[in-house]
């Protein structure tokens, strides 16, 4: 089954926790800028949303990078980044539809679900990140999110 990370962002402090925690785990250094995750804050509204990747079905990243350096994986429903074969060209970043790539030491970086038991998700004490199958999205929390915005771009 696909699993990928379910954001509910009414939960979300702000706090960076998921940043600090993906960065030590995947980089071994607490360091914001190499985390594969991103919290996006909007402080006049008291809003922020953890920026993740969202495991296209259809990987808009991948299609422009010209080694196959990321590939959808059809048994885990994740794409996969392989570095060793990738050039820095960084066409993936400009192909990603929503900016969920990060640029970790001048390489492409991506979430990888830390191999099944993503740190982010063990870090967030609002519990505003969780690992779910993507149908789990469609129980109402994407109608929550769609108040929150509208209200947000109402203003």
């Amino acid at each position: 089954m696909t699993k990928m990370l379910i954001v509910e962002p009414n939960k979300c402090t702000g706090c960076r926790g998921c940043e600090t925690a993906c960065s030590t785990f995947r980089e071994g250094e607490s360091n914001l800028y190499k985390s594969r995750i991103r919290v996006i804050r909007f402080p006049e509204e008291l809003f922020s949303y953890p920026l993740v990747c969202q495991q296209c079905e259809t990987p808009l990243c991948a299609l422009p990078c010209p080694t196959a350096a990321l590939r959808k994986n059809e048994k885990t429903g994740l794409v996969d980044f392989f570095k060793d074969k990738c050039v820095g060209c960084k066409l993936c970043i400009t192909a990603c539809p929503v900016g969920a790539i990060a640029l970790v030491d001048g390489f492409p970086a991506k979430c990888d679900l830390c191999g099944g038991d993503p740190a982010c998700t063990r870090l967030c004490e609002p519990r505003a990140i969780s690992l779910g199958a993507p149908e789990s999205i469609v129980d109402g929390r994407n109608l929550l999110l769609a108040e929150k915005i509208r209200a947000t771009f109402l203003k």
